[in-house]
């Protein structure tokens, strides 16, 4: 049988309509958008229709929207611009435990170049409290980098207190919204937000494209160096066919946001239920039960390894949330930020629902994992 993809955290496929919009900006219309003859006419249009599409999106204005590679290289920016441009007002940055690598590697690194850096903590449900935020800031502070949502068990910081109290306190806040673009409504003004991360592949764009946002005014030192593209932000001709792709993912995703999330849910709490109903004590949810990504179930199977689990049932493609070496068990960040003991964080088990997933799917992926493991 086909194997049933639950992984959308990890990477989307392209849509088809993504991809139709796409093909012209690799076959004729294929010129350099600085060109001033009308071969760079179309490419650059196509550029600004996708930046306003991304904009509507995020809540934003277009010429504050970035292209970038990806979440990766937008939080690559976003940090290490900050803390370069702000480096004579402050050195500190605060952040939590339970971030992506591309926030955490970064800072491991500006910790090298003498910033001070303080990773909060987390609850049981993987959630920030704003008031260690307010508590962490010193008058060195220049920077809060806290997620919208964790790509691990979905949930969903409280980015409107967390960007308020860095706006009380006159530091600038960013966000890695990576996971919950065209999952969950974004409005970088109600976020407070004054730059934010996504990427291209977790809401069916390419791979290797993605943008950042930076509010206007805020002062920012690029992380690319070279020619005068994307308003001397970021050196280098512009990816024009992705960047197109991107921007017709986030038109998409924000036209049916509203029912995808609905729709998603549902389905994804009638995985859960049916998990429960057939396990029972032998699972356990993780991640916080209401503030959480619609399309995500993180559980735990008690008792088993996540990699036995996805081993017993090969037709389910899903991640795991523990490796294990030599008898023992490693669990992810996340995980241990959370305080999940290795008992049960060693069955975890993340299934991740996209839009091209069905009712049967789900159905089949129950059976087999009862069929499997009880």
């Amino acid at each position: 049988m086909k194997t049933i993809y639950l992984d959308y955290n990890a990477t989307t496929p392209v849509d088809p309509e993504v991809v139709e919009a796409i093909l012209p900006y690799l076959t004729q219309h294929f010129g350099n958008p600085a060109s001033s003859h009308s071969y760079g006419t179309n490419p650059k249009r196509a550029l600004e229709t996708a930046r306003e599409q991304i904009a509507t999106l995020l809540g934003c204005e277009s010429g504050e929207i970035l292209f970038t590679s990806g979440a990766s290289e937008s939080s690559n920016a976003a940090l290490k611009g900050i803390a370069s441009a702000y480096r004579n007002r402050g050195n500190h940055i605060i952040t939590s435990q339970i971030e992506h690598p591309a926030t955490l590697a970064p800072l491991f690194f500006l910790q090298k170049q003498e910033i001070d850096v303080t990773y909060l903590p987390v609850d049981h449900t993987g959630t920030v409290d704003p008031d260690a935020v307010r508590r962490a800031i010193t008058a060195q502070t220049i920077l809060i980098s806290i997620m919208h949502a964790n790509n691990e068990v979905g949930t969903i910081q409280p980015v409107k207190d967390i960007g308020k109290i860095a706006g009380d306190h006159e530091v600038l806040f960013h966000t890695d919204a990576a996971q919950s673009a065209g999952k969950i409504p974004l409005d970088v003004q109600d976020m407070n937000a004054d730059l934010l991360s996504m990427t291209g592949h977790k809401l069916y764009a390419p791979k290797g494209v993605g943008a950042l946002y930076i509010r206007s005014g805020v002062k920012w030192e690029p992380l690319i160096h070279g020619a005068g593209q994307e308003s001397s932000r970021r050196a280098g001709t512009e990816n024009v066919a992705y960047a197109v792709g991107l921007g017709k993912a986030c038109a998409l995703a924000f036209s049916r946001l509203q029912k995808f999330e609905n729709e998603i849910r549902i389905l994804r709490d009638w995985f859960q239920n049916q998990l429960i109903t057939a396990f029972g004590d032998r699972i356990k949810v993780n991640g916080h039960p209401r503030n959480r990504l619609p399309n995500t179930l993180h559980v735990s199977f008690v008792g088993t390894a996540g990699s036995d689990v996805l081993e017993r049932v090969p037709q389910i493609a899903a991640s795991t949330g523990a490796a294990c070496h030599a008898g023992s068990v490693e669990l992810s960040s996340v995980l241990k930020a959370m305080g999940i003991s290795p008992e049960e964080g060693m069955g975890a088990v993340r299934f991740s629902l996209g839009k091209f997933t069905t009712r049967e799917e789900v159905e089949t992926a129950v059976n087999l994992l009862t069929a499997a493991l009880l």
